[in-house]
């Protein structure tokens, strides 16, 4: 009943698109059946006992048992589809793909280099920023919050600098932050004490080494205090070993787990499914089909008001799948909602963010006329490409139908639209001083760059490497159920005497993994049907020659992204690029075949 949504005619799956989609969530559906049957017959079914029982789960296949659960499933599955699930004659073996952050190593995922290296290259590199101010202050207010601003001091991080005072790190840009505590802070209360969550809110200070690499220096994590809101917050500093191991181990894990919730609910979720709907709406209601720029950002609007219609039915809505894998639990779309008070469309642009999080500063001699404080940022290196070809291609687009800044301001259909999308498809941010104002060129080339950035590489880049990285569950935690053991308890001396035993009861438990890891499969997964970007569904999309071979230039400039991609995850000295994982950073190579490749940028938000 939750595919029975309306949506547009126009705006429904193709047959091939919805075949798929229904096939691949019948699969996440299915994989979890047996692994959830194993956790209700088991006396302590519902965790993992070790990380070789975590790893059972992708080590051969697992026999399903009959039961009246699974016979009534299989009643409703029609055998060509079973046998297209499991690859067998209804011999019901099934088994969830090994992840490629643990193909080449099982345990390099634990080490602090590629903990630090996923920030620049994971699922979430559009988080971290540069360290401006020490120790680092609150920006929440203090007459509701108290004193929010970092306990980590000097001595933290002195003998951790190479020689450095950490106002000489900081004015030779070598240290950054990963600060995930003043969005989450605000709810912790609520989480920690009406769910069954147990998580801090975290900032970890990071410093750049001569190699590119970054190193974690220190990781706090944040409790609101017990006595209320506006006498601050309980904070707790962490360090690297010799201090110790196991605590540090556990300190990345709290942190994995405010970085898989804010990557999800907002990188993924609300920065681009939810933003770019607005548009979907306008353009479709104010611009005729034969409007260029109708004709410029259809392509890139394709199955979106699909997926998230079906997104509000079974995943973001009350009790769904994300309330259950993510540790905000009930307060998920609260969260997300709130943070889009904060929400800038002119800072989404990538140079511009880049620019905000202080990652990179204006250079006129630069490529793209931007300077990495970090060179080895592949996300960042990647993205500015592909930015820059699909702003040349606005650029030579929208000059064959607007010669001047006059016909921006004139075009009625046009304004129209812009007006219709920022009072009323953003309604709440309609009076925000940073909206453009649609009349020049400039404004409507990087606008329309800004759209198809975000409906086509942000959330790729967000997307497609999900089950890579957070396919295996100890590496991208999504829930923490414990808080860190202190010394003298029972907790503590159970952690010493078994550290990975503590650690998995600590994060994700076993139902919640397997649905999260069935979901995540599917979401990674490229359709039979995808267009990618520099290509159309239709060869007959124009009848101007010369947008004709705007957009073949634009393709082969794509081609030319793709070639130094390869090249520069052929260069050994570019550690970020593979890190102890050895996985190569792919997520913005534009184009990729079927299935879960972990490469590829669709047109369109399509999954």
């Amino acid at each position: 009943m939750s595919l029975d949504i309306y949506v547009p005619r126009d705006e429904r799956f193709g047959h091939l698109k919805m075949s798929d989609f229904l096939l691949n969530g019948l699969k996440a559906i299915v994989q979890i059946v047996k692994p959830e049957l194993e956790a209700l017959c088991s006396e302590d079914g519902n965790e993992f006992d070790s990380f070789d029982d975590a790893l059972k789960l992708y080590d051969g296949g697992v026999k399903l048992p009959r039961g009246p659960t699974l016979d009534n499933l299989w009643k409703d599955i029609p055998l060509d589809i079973i046998n297209l699930i499991f690859h067998t004659d209804g011999e019901r073996i099934l088994k969830y793909p090994l992840p490629e952050v643990i193909k080449e190593s099982r345990t390099a995922w634990r080490t602090d280099e590629e903990f630090a290296r996923e920030m620049l290259a994971g699922l979430n590199p559009v988080v971290i920023s540069i360290l401006q101010e020490f120790p680092p202050r609150s920006k929440l207010d203090a007459k509701v919050y108290g004193n929010q601003d970092s306990s980590i001091s000097e001595e933290h991080l002195r003998h951790q600098l190479n020689g450095l005072t950490v106002a000489e790190a900081i004015k030779t840009n070598k240290l950054f932050i990963l600060d995930h505590h003043d969005t989450i802070m605000p709810y912790l209360r609520r989480i920690n004490d009406n769910t069954t969550s147990k998580a801090y809110a975290t900032r970890t200070i990071l410093y750049l080494q001569n190699d590119d690499t970054l190193k974690p220096l220190a990781i706090e994590l944040s409790l609101p205090h017990p006595d209320g809101d506006q006498f601050g917050a309980i904070n707790k500093v962490y360090t690297p070993p010799p201090a110790d191991q196991i605590i540090w181990q556990l300190a990345k894990a709290y942190v994995a787990v405010n970085d898989s919730g804010y990557h999800e609910l907002i990188s993924h979720f609300l920065h681009t499914h939810a933003v770019i709907e607005p548009f979907v709406i306008a353009t479709n209601r104010q611009l005729s089909v034969v409007h260029p720029i109708f004709k410029l950002l259809h392509p890139h609007f394709r199955d979106t008001m699909n997926i998230n219609a079906l997104g509000r039915q079974v995943l973001i809505n009350g009790g769904g799948l994300m309330e259950f894998t993510l540790y905000p639990a009930k307060y998920c779309m609260e969260f997300s909602s709130s943070l889009y008070k904060h929400w800038n469309f002119t800072e989404q642009a990538l140079p511009q963010d880049l620019k905000k999080r202080g990652m990179a500063v204006p250079d006129p001699v630069s490529k793209h006329g931007l300077r990495l404080l970090i060179k080895d940022y592949p996300y960042a290196v990647d993205g500015l490409d592909i930015w820059s070809a699909i702003r040349n291609w606005v650029a030579n687009y929208t000059s064959l139908y607007y010669k001047t800044d006059d016909a921006i301001r004139s075009d009625v259909e046009l304004q129209t639209w812009w007006k219709e999308l920022v009072e009323v498809g953003h309604a709440d941010k309609r009076d925000e001083p940073w909206w453009p104002k649609m009349r020049n060129r400039d404004e409507l080339i990087e606008s329309c760059t800004t759209v198809i950035w975000i409906a086509s590489a942000l959330h790729a880049a967000t997307n497609f490497g999900q089950y890579t990285y957070a396919g295996y569950m100890p590496n991208r935690p999504t829930i923490s159920r414990r808080f860190m053991p202190e010394e003298g308890t029972l907790e503590f001396e159970e952690m010493r005497e078994n550290p990975d035993r503590v650690f998995l009861r600590t994060i994700t438990a076993r139902l919640q993994t397997l649905l999260g890891i069935s979901l995540i499969e599917l979401l990674s997964t490229h359709s039979s049907d995808e267009f990618y970007l520099g290509q159309r569904d239709t060869a007959g999309w124009t009848a101007e020659l010369e947008a004709e071979a705007a957009f073949e230039r634009f393709g082969k400039a794509l081609t030319e992204v793709e070639e130094r991609i390869v090249e520069r995850n052929g260069e050994e000295n570019l550690r970020n690029r593979y890190g102890a994982v050895k996985i190569p950073y792919t997520l913005l190579f534009p184009t990729s075949e079927v299935g879960r490749t972990g490469k590829g940028i669709p047109n369109s938000i399509t999954i």
